[in-house]
């Protein structure tokens, strides 16, 4: 596996490439992590106590219902995900610990006190260095490190590195460094007198910009240049869109949380070969692949990166041009684990980034994959509808159930039934009507063939002079 390989001087990481492929020897052992986790409970004062019931009572006078919370993340269950994605990344996990507080602390976001008993019980397992379920400021980090003498890493450094190791294609790398650049950009704070600002009075002159400015301008330079290859992608990605919808063959997305089981799906549904990995986030690179629904009309399979709760701003924006896949589809097959106890939260934390790419109004089929792993009797209990299918994809169970719910919530290039009659002669519309329709009955009568069969739209069109009324 690969080991983390994260420096903990920003201002070294400024100068280097942030997507350049690590060397790691065959001999290196696993960089072992010890995990923090947060979980902030402010108390209730009796005031607060007092205004709720008050409330409670208007809510009750007035005939209102208080709103029901959506169900959230716990911090154990945040915890648990934090040492996936270390795993992920290639670290051993070498101890965890959860911290119940009020309200952060603004210096080291978990308190002096507790920050000496972590530098202590990381010391004793011999940790590489510390990952945090939270997101640090440049201070905070530099702070705990002066504290642990160990390398400090939050929450969205170890997704940004996940995604820099599985980055394949010279895209991902792209939009990986992009979301990187921006990461690291506000973190370069100054670290002694070699980087301060310079200023305008006595003892505070200097020959020249400061290494913080340097840095800064290389980063800002360099997003310049990373942002304009994007934009060529966008811009390839939109040509290769327009000749796609030239022709009526609908795009229908996969989106999910991380480790749904979307690229297993794909490849059962497509034939594909897409890398299925339990790790999170092993896919990124997009794939498109057709499909023939079982009305025999085409459509394009898109396979997306996958969703996280708290998914870092700076990767939804850098990702935009994959994403864009999801903006212009026509259909979104929404997977979600159904084996997974947190498969509702994650659920609602794929709502959350649909919203924010606008995409959160689309047609939708909810996929609930991995039924295979549930116990038989709750299995039995399943019910499909119109807009749910219940699936295992490792086993291929159901697929031809989704086939068919996608063919009928696919809105273009719509097929109807109809009744025609086509001469013998016409082999060419004959073989049309074989391949492109589903065909119910036919008849042979008078040099003619009478047909009975559901065909889309588009070849309705051209077979409008042989439909019976």
């Amino acid at each position: 596996m690969r080991p983390i390989q994260l420096s903990s001087s920003q201002s070294r990481l400024a100068s280097e490439r942030p997507t350049s492929k690590r060397s790691i020897s065959p001999g290196m052992r696993q960089e072992r992590a010890f995990l923090v986790g947060l979980d902030y409970r402010k108390r209730r004062s009796a005031s607060k106590g007092v205004t709720a019931g008050v409330q409670a009572a208007r809510d009750a006078a007035t005939g209102q219902k208080k709103p029901v919370s959506e169900p959230q993340f716990s911090a154990e269950e945040s915890l648990s995900e934090l040492r996936d994605l270390a795993i992920s990344a290639g670290a051993e996990i070498a101890g965890e610990i959860l911290q119940h507080r009020d309200r952060p602390d603004p210096a080291t976001l978990i308190g002096k006190g507790k920050l000496e008993e972590i530098a202590g019980a990381a010391a004793s397992v011999s940790a590489d260095l510390l990952l945090f379920d939270h997101d640090l400021t440049a201070s905070q980090q530099r702070n705990i490190e002066n504290v642990v003498h160990a390398r400090v890493i939050d929450r969205t450094q170890l997704i940004l590195d996940i995604f820099a190791t599985h980055a394949r294609t010279r895209e991902g790398q792209l939009q990986v460094e992009l979301a990187q650049l921006e990461y690291l950009l506000p973190r370069l704070t100054g670290r002694g007198a070699e980087m301060s600002q310079l200023g305008g009075g006595i003892g505070t002159r200097g020959p020249g910009e400061t290494q913080l400015e340097t840095d800064r301008r290389k980063i800002f330079r360099r997003i310049r240049h990373v942002k304009e290859q994007i934009e060529n992608v966008r811009r390839i990605r939109a040509q290769q869109r327009q000749r796609r919808e030239s022709v009526p063959v609908p795009t229908v997305a996969l989106v999910g949380y991380t480790n749904a089981g979307k690229s297993t799906l794909f490849n059962a549904l497509t034939n594909a070969t897409v890398l299925e990995s339990p790790r999170m986030f092993a896919t990124l690179d997009p794939t498109l692949r057709s499909i023939t629904l079982p009305s025999k009309r085409k459509a394009l399979l898109s396979d997306t990166v996958g969703f996280i709760r708290n998914l870092p701003h700076t990767l939804v924006s850098s990702f935009r041009a994959t994403l864009e896949e999801v903006q212009r589809a026509a259909l979104l097959l929404h997977v979600s684990d159904a084996s997974s106890p947190l498969s509702t939260e994650q659920d609602l934390q794929v709502d959350r980034v649909l919203k924010e790419l606008e995409a959160g109004d689309k047609p939708r089929v909810h996929i609930k994959n991995k039924i295979d792993l549930l116990p038989a009797k709750q299995r039995d209990s399943l019910r499909d509808d119109e807009r749910t299918a219940h699936v295992s994809a490792a086993k291929g169970i159901g697929l031809t159930t989704l086939l068919d719910r996608i063919d009928r919530a696919l809105s273009e290039d719509a097929p109807s039934r109809v009744r025609l009659r086509v001469p013998q002669k016409e082999g060419k519309a004959l073989a049309m009507l074989e391949a492109q329709s589903r065909i119910y009955s036919r008849t042979y009568k008078d040099g003619t063939v009478e047909l009975e069969a559901e065909i889309p739209e588009s070849l309705a069109r051209r077979m409008r002079e042989w439909v019976l009324n």
